[in-house]
């Protein structure tokens, strides 16, 4: 039988069952007890939000494979006001130091989302304001999000993935997971079919 978990995943957990350093630091194993599920997708430690969990190998695949192109949207909280240009950028691609991203979606956020605080908290300073981006992208590079943000001048203080495709963190606290529904699961299947990678980026 095939299994689904959604993860909300919290700030200092690595996205893996096992740590081999000496002093170990907490993991998947602290909070998943099914096994022989894994992330399809990573978040990097200092990141929160949502990870999927699966053994079908087959959807895993498709999820990890950058040319399936499925949406990934987090809630990004940077360090000042990002203007026009800036906004500009993120949406058109951001021309990095190894590539260039792909076009995504971007918006301010008119207001903070609401999301548990922190452990530990941010770090600010008291002269800078802060701004709260949503951001959606197709692909998902090594801590893309942040050097996106950098690159434009703008870096990121925290950052939280708030959905995978249809799949949200309702319902979910950090560290707290959840089998998907049937209904999930086979809608699911259909965001990620081979025949939809090549369209354009689909609307959450």
């Amino acid at each position: 039988m095939h299994q689904y978990v959604l993860f909300y995943k919290p700030y200092g957990v690595l996205c893996q069952f096992t740590d081999a350093q000496a002093s170990p630091r907490p993991t998947l194993k602290d909070y998943i007890p099914i096994p022989g599920v894994y992330a399809a997708g990573r978040l990097d430690r200092d990141s929160e939000g949502l990870l999927l969990l699966t053994n079908d190998g087959g959807l895993q695949h498709r999820l990890c494979d950058p040319q399936f192109r499925h949406p990934r949207t987090y809630w990004v909280q940077v360090e000042g006001i990002p203007d026009g240009v800036a906004l500009r950028a993120l949406g058109q691609g951001v021309e990095l130091k190894d590539y260039r991203t792909r076009p995504a979606q971007v918006r301010l956020l008119g207001s903070e989302p609401v999301l548990p605080p922190r452990t530990p908290p941010i770090r600010v300073r008291k002269q800078i304001p802060t701004t709260w981006l949503e951001l959606t992208l197709t692909e998902g590079r090594n801590r893309q999000v942040r050097r996106m943000t950098a690159a434009v001048g703008f870096p990121t203080l925290r950052l939280v993935r708030c959905a995978i495709a249809h799949l949200t963190l309702d319902r979910l606290e950090p560290g707290q997971w959840r089998s998907l529904t049937p209904l999930e699961s086979q809608k699911l299947h259909q965001w990620v079919q081979p025949s939809r990678s090549k369209g354009s980026m689909l609307h959450l």
